[in-house]
């Protein structure tokens, strides 16, 4: 494993299983930029803050693990499993209460030795909408 997925790794433990914020700088450029779906969000170590403020608030405990696809010069492919239990409310699904698992794939560019842009596929609403059909 390079460096940078070696980094990957590090920045899913610190960030999405502890959501220590601090750690940021540690991983992410300050112009960060994230592509997700048809939406290009940038906002730096601001939107990463306020993304990790969101997942805090609606899954508190996150477990990760972390899959590496394909590593390149300045590019790492990974793919992600996350699993957490809904106590609050994300992006409009209400609060269940209900344990769920969601994937991301992501393609991580660095430069510096920093993630400054990232493409995400993510299946987390598809899961949201899952957990509220009544079997």
């Amino acid at each position: 494993m390079n460096q940078l997925a070696s980094k990957i790794l590090a920045a899913n433990h610190a960030l999405v299983e502890h959501s220590n914020s601090e750690a940021i700088a540690a991983y992410f450029a300050s112009d960060y930029v994230a592509h997700i779906t048809d939406q290009d969000l940038a906002g730096g170590h601001k939107l990463i803050q306020s993304m990790l403020d969101l997942y805090e608030r609606a899954f508190p405990i996150r477990k990760v693990e972390v899959e590496i696809l394909v590593e390149g010069v300045d590019r790492v492919s990974w793919q992600r499993t996350i699993r957490a239990k809904q106590d609050g409310a994300f992006k409009g699904f209400p609060a269940s209460g209900r344990d769920i698992v969601w994937r991301d794939v992501v393609t991580s560019r660095f430069r510096d030795g920093l993630i400054v842009e990232e493409w995400v596929i993510s299946d987390l609403a598809e899961q949201l909408l899952r957990s509220r059909k009544k079997w």
